[in-house]
């Protein structure tokens, strides 16, 4: 009789935690929201709901608040609302030509955002680390990072293992095997989880959850700067891969007759459609940078040839492939994000009519193309929802933890030349 009552408590305790992480995630992704809604979106009573509402009131995570009257009977339903000061997390992207942080609170609110250009001859292993430190060092003391820091997320251009941060390739930046999470927790003297993951992957996370793709559950993400990254949504969850290495569509080889990749294939996606093809095609230097990427923009909306016949060429390529990728995954919607977002408008009928002629009728009569919601910012705001996971996961262990300090140490240090003021 022990034995039993102590499995009808574990059984009671796990479906406890679980009502409480789904609303948890409620609350997060889709704000404030009345005690009767969640009721009806979870299923509990109205009971059930208020004793979650309450555990996740007594820590902060959460408060409430009669809503206003609207002339019907009956008393307001109460708002559950987040408190995005009782849990905050820090969100950093490593990309080719620039570094980001952020600071966004329980609840998506983003208390704080920077990013920095820097030069591509700032690439190495132990450069990068120490400017991230830098970097998030400009928010030193602020609340409420001062108090209620839970994680660290770090988006990265490169190929990941985010079950420890393990960077196997990153062509773009030149690395190979960089154990990136170790020497973050190092660097940092972290006293909080610090998780890495590709950009991409991220990229598509912060679009299904907050962005473009908010309600939709078959999702392909392509996101491109000087390389392209993809991230897919399949039934709702992320689709990773046997060994989480999924998603490297820049490198879905295109052309036989093509250029060298960086990885070392020949003709890849990346090749024909990335920042250097751009800059190539408008006759500027391929390694240019963003400042040449902006010149030719500018260029072809002033219907200078060049730069027009080249982002032309890249509607038909990022069609090209698009076709063939909608044909195996059949998303419900394709989310263009980096470079390939801002130039939507300017290719989306070169890219539409690539995909007429190529894509089967089956899938793309049920799929849409957009740009992205978030901007050059998803991969950066999905670092934030990747370390706001294991407290999504169970907040009951995340109340029970007693409160912790920063690990961002308070003595100055001087800035590298290269960033700006913060």
């Amino acid at each position: 009789m022990v034995l039993q009552g102590d499995s009808i408590g574990q059984r009671s305790e796990t479906v406890r935690r679980a009502n409480l992480s789904a609303l948890a995630r409620d609350v997060h992704s889709r704000g404030t929201r009345s005690r009767s809604e969640l009721g009806a979106r979870s299923g509990l009573t109205r009971t059930g709901i208020g004793a979650l509402v309450a555990e996740l009131s007594a820590r902060g995570l959460v408060s409430e608040e009669r809503a206003s009257p609207q002339g019907t009977p009956g008393r307001p339903s109460v708002l559950v609302q987040p408190n995005s000061d009782a849990a905050v997390v820090l969100a950093l992207e490593i990309a080719v030509d620039s570094l980001a942080v952020a600071v966004v609170g329980f609840g998506g609110r983003v208390h704080y955002l920077h990013r920095v250009d820097r030069p591509r001859d700032r690439f190495s292993v132990d450069e990068t680390v120490a400017d991230l430190v830098e970097l998030a060092r400009g928010v030193r003391g602020r609340p409420p990072v001062r108090d209620a820091l839970i994680g660290i997320g770090v988006a990265v251009a490169g190929i990941t293992r985010r079950a420890d941060g393990f960077v196997h390739f990153a062509p773009n930046l030149g690395w190979r095997d960089v154990p990136l999470g170790a020497r973050l927790a190092e660097a940092f003297g972290s006293r909080v989880p610090i998780a890495v993951s590709n950009d991409a992957d991220l990229g598509v996370l912060a679009e299904h959850r907050r962005g473009a793709a908010v309600g939709t559950d078959d999702v392909l993400f392509i996101s491109g700067e000087v390389g392209v990254g993809g991230g897919v949504i399949v039934d709702g969850r992320p689709l990773a891969g046997a060994a989480g290495y999924g998603g490297e569509v820049g490198h879905l080889p295109v052309n036989p007759a093509g250029l060298a990749c960086h990885c070392g294939s020949i003709g890849c996606w990346e090749t024909e459609v990335g920042e250097r093809a751009l800059l190539a095609r408008a006759g500027r230097r391929p390694e240019g940078g963003r400042g040449e990427v902006e010149a030719v923009l500018r260029d072809a909306a002033a219907g200078v040839p060049e730069a027009v016949a080249a982002l032309d060429s890249i509607g038909r390529w990022l069609g090209f492939g698009l076709a063939g990728l909608i044909n195996v995954l059949n998303p419900q919607l394709v989310v263009l994000g980096g470079l390939f977002g801002r130039i939507y408008p300017q290719v989306g009928e070169t890219l539409r009519g690539e995909l007429d002629r190529r894509a089967l009728l089956s899938r793309l009569c049920m799929v849409r193309v957009v740009p992205a919601a978030l901007g050059v910012d998803a991969p950066l705001l999905g670092a934030a929802e990747l370390a706001f996971e294991p407290l999504l996961a169970d907040p009951a262990a995340w109340m029970l933890t007693p409160a912790r300090r920063p690990y961002i140490q308070s003595t100055d240090q001087t800035r590298p030349r290269w960033q700006s003021q913060i």
